[in-house]
């Protein structure tokens, strides 16, 4: 029943009637990945990892491994660059990313607009695909199949709120074709637009708040929306929770363990009817903030 279910699951996805993109719980420990005017938004050099194993105990289950860098380079500009790994079912793909932006300064806040250019590789083994009729329908397997893409975003924020739009994959292209009579087209990428934000309000001088969304529209499928609430205790512990429209709510802890090194951890369950086929999903974040000027102490942001 597993094998069905992810077959199900894969052949829906390169189908193109569900979202494509690589999904996280904790995206805003490595936002760059979705828009590039993140990058340079503080004045550090930022280093990310996320580790994502979504549906664990289904066979063929998402596994996400994205590491992501980024800095200011002078006082406007802002530089970074990101590679993904993503595996579903018999589909492996490999995106890297590099990304620039432009700060423009107003009092207390700050506009940037950002570019990206992304090469994406693909490789699917359809010989995986048994116990259905999948292994009939795909003879060809998909070795190496390289895409280029290009993104761009804007994000305005100041020293306790930020709101966020963009669109990281502008051209839609297909990994795959079936020469037949009806030409069907498989594995397409689709165009995502993200939209995000949040506000922290301070409740004490040991204590923060802050609520955030992140709002995915995607041709052809349904709106992901993601609302969460965490707090910062003494500038060192988060806390947290968050619910995905009409698929996981999830519990988010993490600990400052040094002023530039952050370990964070998310657990999702499940509220649609996979829920009976696995036992959630599990992310893992390791943070690296590292100063550009000696002795210089960071204090988070919290976002």
């Amino acid at each position: 029943m597993k094998k069905y279910l992810i077959i199900f699951i894969f052949i829906a996805g390169i189908s193109g009637y569900s979202q494509q993109d690589a999904q996280y719980t904790q995206y805003l420990y490595n936002t760059s990945l979705f828009n590039p005017a993140y990058v340079g938004s503080e004045d550090f050099l930022k280093i990310s990892g996320v580790y994502r194993s979504q549906w664990v105990g289904l066979d063929g289950a998402p596994e996400t491994l994205s590491l992501s860098i980024n800095d200011q380079i002078g006082k406007n500009v802002g530089i970074g660059g990101s590679i993904i790994s993503d595996k579903v079912g018999p589909s492996d793909e490999t995106i890297i990313n590099a990304d620039f932006s432009y700060t423009l300064d107003f009092e207390n806040k700050a506009l940037a607009f950002g570019l990206k250019a992304s090469a994406n590789i693909l490789n699917v083994d359809f010989s995986q695909l048994t116990g259905s009729d999948a292994d009939t329908e795909f003879q060809e397997n998909i070795d190496n199949r390289f895409t280029p893409n290009i993104g761009a975003g804007v994000y305005f924020y100041s020293d306790n709120y930020y709101l966020g739009l963009s669109v990281p994959q502008m051209l839609e292209t297909s990994h795959y074709e079936r020469n037949d009579v009806r030409e069907t087209y498989l594995a397409k990428e689709r165009f995502h637009t993200y939209f995000m934000g949040g506000y922290v309000f301070e409740l004490s001088n040991e204590l923060k708040l802050k609520p955030a969304y992140l709002l995915k529209v995607t041709d052809g499928a349904p709106l992901q929306f993601d609302l969460s609430a965490n707090f910062l205790f003494l500038e060192r512990f988060t806390l947290g929770a968050s619910y995905r429209l009409n698929s996981a709510v999830s519990a988010l802890a993490g600990f400052q363990v040094f002023d530039n090194v952050f370990v964070g951890y998310s657990y999702d369950a499940d509220t649609t009817e996979l829920r009976s086929y696995n036992s959630g999903s599990h992310e893992i974040v390791l943070k690296f903030d590292i100063s550009n000027t000696l002795n210089k102490y960071m204090s988070p942001r919290f976002f």
